[in-house]
């Protein structure tokens, strides 16, 4: 007579967690919208743009388009100069670690002050020191050195009409933003003076 084979029982563990992926992503939803609603977006935010919810998606959709359009030089625009060109990539590249710098530096200022809406954040604080002090919207400024400083390194016309756009964009939302800062913080009238808004000293 034969030994019986054990009878396998299959258990959770037992597929791969491909096969179950609701619990994960039922947990990065739940993250996702804590997130958002920690920034501040609401449901009738998106209905009806209170907040500047807008801005912010033709903010996300220019600078997705930055970064797959395609690189269009004028024709017959070619650098003859070895030194010409290593001094453009220079030049593209003090620009584009400049940018770096800045967006680094203006997320770890912000800290938990931080939201892309242009609407300040219900338990936010004004921060004025820090990338702060130099400039009121470092974050716009490093994506507008970071964007230039690619255009320069590619010399590309279409990357430069982007880039346009967004600087275009990058004030409108800075004024809007400006003018709830004002109304929710006294100071921020007395820190607009002494500060610039994109351009260390000069703008």
């Amino acid at each position: 007579m034969g030994r019986t084979k054990p009878k396998f029982y299959p258990t959770y563990s037992s597929f791969p967690s491909s096969l179950f992926p609701l619990p994960s992503s039922l947990f990065l939803l739940r993250l996702t919208m804590k997130i958002l609603t920690d920034w501040g977006f609401t449901r009738e935010g998106w209905r009806n743009n209170s907040r500047g919810e807008y801005l912010v998606l033709l903010q996300g959709g220019l600078l997705t388009g930055f970064v797959i359009l395609p690189v269009y030089q004028l024709p017959g625009l070619k650098i003859q100069s070895t030194q010409l060109l290593y001094i453009i990539w220079f030049l593209a590249s003090i620009l584009g670690l400049s940018g770096l710098i800045f967006i680094i530096k203006a997320l770890i200022d912000l800290g938990k002050n931080l939201t892309p809406l242009p609407y300040p954040r219900e338990n936010g604080e004004l921060v004025q020191t820090g990338i702060y002090g130099i400039v009121r919207h470092p974050l716009y400024s490093g994506l507008i050195l970071a964007t230039l400083g690619w255009t320069l390194f590619q010399m590309s016309l279409s990357h430069l009409i982007a880039s346009a756009l967004l600087i275009i964009l990058f004030e409108i939302k800075a004024n809007r933003e400006e003018a709830w800062l004002t109304k929710k913080y006294p100071a921020y009238s007395e820190y607009r003076q002494r500060v610039k808004k994109l351009i260390p000293g000069i703008y």
